[in-house]
């Protein structure tokens, strides 16, 4: 590999960035893992050749391969959940580095999120109950919102949790156990500043998406949408060059609630790490949604190429289709039109529409990633067929 590949979940996520990002690492030498959205919320699994597996949430999906991982200031750091993680994969911090201008995401963000979860009923908007959303939307309004830079400092530390703690209400945790804790990361991991840079100039890096472009705060369907920036757009203001991996599976995926056109729940495909959480809802399957797909492509701003996952599937699931276009208030759509930049009202009346949507027309091809690859107009450089790097086939010789 010898440029830097950002890696980005085409769906509404689950789409398999994290086993696509441990095959790159294994593939080839790279520098570092570089993560740029999302941060405790996300779950990316990795089962390696010799059967170890962990689900990666602010660790970069290389870790057991040794690779590096570097939080970027796009992340929101949860550090009582990192040392949770780090615990499970045997405390390796010395593989980790974190910009000190990140948010940090507290006990009083995540009781905020689920008690606002909670009041929406059934009318809930989808979580995953660990507060990033919240943590976003304070440092909005509060520009003495903590990063992770103030854990270096136990005057401005208390002050700013003070400040969190008083804001948003109750979490059921005395404020200087927390302080205490968000001190001893501090003294624990790399705090660094503008670190990305040196990184980049050091070897190839991979840059790890959280979540999926279907669910991007600005281009998702409002307001089922995550509080994150998922397309591209991280990366290109970190680096000035870099591949465009888009990941998909061979059936669409979603946790909880949104519009999802080609929904059958009639279809075997059982998943074995989701499942109906008591924040995200139900994990919802379906037919290949190509309409939906290409849409993400788009506003991500195009894909130089595509992984696809899951491709042993359509050989144990005979009835799994691919859409290729809608019906829509008596209408065809074979495309949906992007709105103007950062209107939600545009995809909020989006949202409505896709909920009144059909799946039109189903096909089920014979060669399952060359239908993708002509469907999406990208080609697919990397086949899944299994959940470890022994089952992904690198199709154009870059890694």
């Amino acid at each position: 590999m010898s440029e830097h590949v950002a890696v980005v979940d085409l769906g509404y996520g689950d789409a398999g960035k994290g086993t696509v990002v441990d095959a790159l690492c294994s593939a080839s030498t790279v520098r570092a893992v570089l993560r740029f959205n999302g941060g405790a919320q996300a779950a990316h699994n990795v089962v390696t050749e010799d059967g170890r597996q962990h689900t990666f949430a602010q660790f970069g999906s290389g870790t057991l391969r040794g690779v590096p991982t570097h939080l970027t200031r796009f992340v929101v750091v949860d550090p009582l959940a990192l040392a949770a993680e780090a615990a499970a994969l045997g405390n390796p911090f010395d593989l980790l580095t974190v910009d000190g201008d990140a948010l940090l995401a507290t006990p009083w963000h995540r009781a905020a999120n689920q008690r606002r979860e909670i009041s929406r009923g059934a009318g809930r908007h989808g979580s995953c109950g660990m507060g990033v959303g919240e943590t976003m939307a304070y440092a909005l309004s509060h520009d003495n919102a903590p990063r992770v830079g103030d854990t270096l400092s136990r005057t401005a530390l208390r002050a700013r949790l003070a400040a969190v703690e008083s804001d948003l209400g109750p979490a059921g945790v005395p404020l200087d156990d927390v302080v205490d804790a968000f001190l001893a990361f501090g003294r624990t991991v790399s705090i660094v500043s503008g670190h990305e840079p040196k990184l980049l100039r050091e070897g190839p890096c991979v840059f790890e998406g959280a979540q999926g472009v279907l669910l991007d705060e600005w281009r998702g369907w409002h307001p089922h949408t995550t509080w994150s920036t998922t397309t591209f757009d991280n990366v290109a203001a970190l680096t000035g060059s870099f591949r465009r991996l888009g990941v998909v599976r061979t059936y669409t995926t979603r946790h909880g609630a949104g519009p999802f056109v080609t929904e059958d729940p009639a279809l075997d495909l059982p998943e074995g790490h989701n499942a109906t959480g008591e924040w995200q809802g139900a994990f919802r399957v379906g037919h290949f949604d190509a309409v939906a797909h290409r849409y993400a492509a788009e506003v991500a701003g195009g894909v130089d190429e595509l992984a696809v996952t899951h491709l042993d599937v359509p050989d144990r699931c005979p009835e799994l289709r691919i859409c290729e276009s809608y019906t829509v208030d008596g209408e065809p759509w074979t495309r949906i039109e992007p709105g103007p930049a950062r209107d939600l009202d545009y995809q909020a009346e989006l949202t409505a529409r896709l909920n009144r949507a059909e799946p039109d027309i189903l096909r089920r091809p014979d060669d399952w990633a060359g239908a993708i690859e002509d469907l999406l107009s990208a080609p697919v450089t990397v086949e899944s067929y299994g959940p470890s790097a022994a089952d992904k086939k690198l199709v154009n010789g870059n890694y």
